[in-house]
């Protein structure tokens, strides 16, 4: 009895030990942490990196559920713009996150090789491109912005009612631009928790900010949908702000000094090679995204806004999945610059079981009651069906999404960026596109035919992918 009573004691402390190790592993996490990821036990290195990348991308995705749900009060034309002017903004989206992915395999591979000073080199030549990009994107976005949304088959006057709106997005794409090559920065060294801070300090200054000038409370004027867009460029803005402040100011791992800020045009050159390769892949399923939205357009607007409402609350999903992606992206960049490639394996392997649980878990909860989701944003009975019906088909396919993701930012860390564009160009362009044609306007099965395109070629991307990364080429990749 003596010695049953001594260990169930025993199990308890142990229990006790867990738990206390646990949050002492969660405030290292959120509070920032000096942890050389390259030698500390790769579960923890995963767990703390993941930690506030997660929690960075719940933040973006609450905020692109609650944006939304307030811009839904305006009525399906303002929804369907929305959607329409987001399906061609993934064009700044995708530049921005491909020079991102340059900056994180350079980056991460700088600090594996403990050469911080080169990093913060990297990081400045990292800015100077994104500006350059944004200018060229600003110009045609602000003059065409009208002429864009009638050729994404709105009608004339969702144009002349909601033209201002892509017309904000686009002329202030510097601050996007910015957001994510930065916050990339902060990933890759791995100061993972003030890319979180950063993200969450703009996005609660976009949720606040959001209903003021949309519905015009208070001393605020009523903008309508051209205040969503003020609201969102002015939270990234600031945030961008913070970002230079603690590059500047801070006593992180990359910090930039007056005298290195000159440009180095080999380095330059080196990001936009390798950033080729991930605006390629992102533009390849961005611009997907964009003939699939036009196809689904053609079913009405009714259902192009129940596309749109669902497409934000699996991206409400996504999001911490690909927040955990970034921690595999950034773990296979330090450890390749530290010559442990079968430890960057390993780091993919375990991130991507991970992500399957996490997801096959989310995909769950929205395949079952999607009605439920759809209907926390709007009440008009049709776009309700055609949301239900998209949600629905859309998160049977999670399990295939979380491995898939996880594959591709593996292939980026290491600076294959080739790769994940060869593996999109198959999965969308040759496949998904035509597929979802065939089934939405061939066999007239509309958004239920879109839908069902989304979930086969993202699920043939996911095994293609596996084949692909289990051959092992990426780990000789140099940068």
């Amino acid at each position: 009895m003596l010695r049953k009573r001594v260990s169930v004691l025993s199990l308890q402390k142990l229990k006790d030990i867990d738990f206390k190790e646990l949050w002492i592993d969660v405030k290292e996490a959120i509070g920032g942490t000096e942890r050389d990821f390259t030698e500390s036990s790769l579960g923890k290195a995963i767990f703390i990196l993941a930690v506030p990348m997660v929690l960075e991308m719940i933040m973006e995705s609450v905020f692109a559920v609650v944006d939304i749900s307030f811009v839904s009060k305006l009525g399906a034309d303002a929804v369907a713009t929305v959607g329409l002017t987001e399906s061609v903004m993934t064009i700044v989206y995708a530049v921005g996150m491909g020079l991102s992915v340059a900056t994180t395999a350079l980056v991460s591979r700088r600090i594996g090789e403990k050469n911080n000073k080169q990093a913060g080199v990297v990081a400045f030549q990292a800015m100077m491109v994104g500006l350059i990009f944004s200018v060229c994107i600003a110009i045609p976005g602000v003059l065409f912005a009208g002429e864009f949304l009638k050729l994404m088959g709105a009608t004339d006057s969702m144009a002349a009612e909601g033209y201002l709106f892509p017309a904000i997005m686009f002329g202030g794409n510097v601050v996007i631009m910015l957001l994510f090559i930065i916050n990339a920065v902060f990933r890759s060294s791995g100061d993972a928790a003030i890319s979180m801070r950063v993200m969450w300090l703009a996005n609660i200054i976009n949720i606040i900010l959001d209903p003021l000038l949309i519905f015009g409370i208070g001393p605020f004027p009523e903008l309508g949908l051209a205040g969503a867009a003020i609201a969102t460029t002015i939270g990234r803005g600031l945030a961008v702000l913070y970002q230079f402040y603690l590059l500047f100011g801070g006593h992180h791992r990359i910090r930039l000094y007056w005298h290195s800020l000159k440009i180095r045009f080999n380095v330059m050159v080196k990001l936009v090679k390798i950033s080729g390769g991930g605006i390629l892949q992102n533009l390849i399923a961005t611009s997907s995204w964009i003939l699939l939205v036009r196809i689904i357009a053609v079913s009405g607007p009714e259902a192009l806004a129940g596309y749109t409402i669902a497409i934000r609350i699996i991206i409400f999903a996504l999001l911490p999945a690909w927040g955990l992606s970034n921690a595999a992206s950034t773990l296979v960049g330090q450890n390749l610059g530290a010559n442990q490639p079968e430890r960057a394996e390993r780091s993919v392997w375990i991130t991507g079981y991970v992500n399957m649980i996490f997801m096959g878990f989310m995909g769950i909860i929205l395949a079952v009651f999607p009605e439920f989701w759809i209907k926390l944003f709007i009440g008009e009975a049709a776009v309700i069906d055609n949301g239900t019906l998209a949600l629905r088909i859309i998160s049977f396919g999670f399990l295939f999404y979380a491995l898939g993701m996880v594959l591709m930012q593996g292939f980026n860390g290491s600076g294959d960026t080739i790769t994940p564009s060869k593996i999109n160009f198959i999965s969308f362009w040759l496949f998904e596109i035509p597929l979802a044609y065939f089934l939405a306007i061939v066999l007239n099965m509309g958004l239920f035919g879109a839908s069902m395109a989304i979930v086969i070629a993202e699920s043939f991307l996911a095994i293609i992918a596996l084949y692909v990364f289990r051959k092992g080429k990426w780990k000789q990749q140099k940068v």
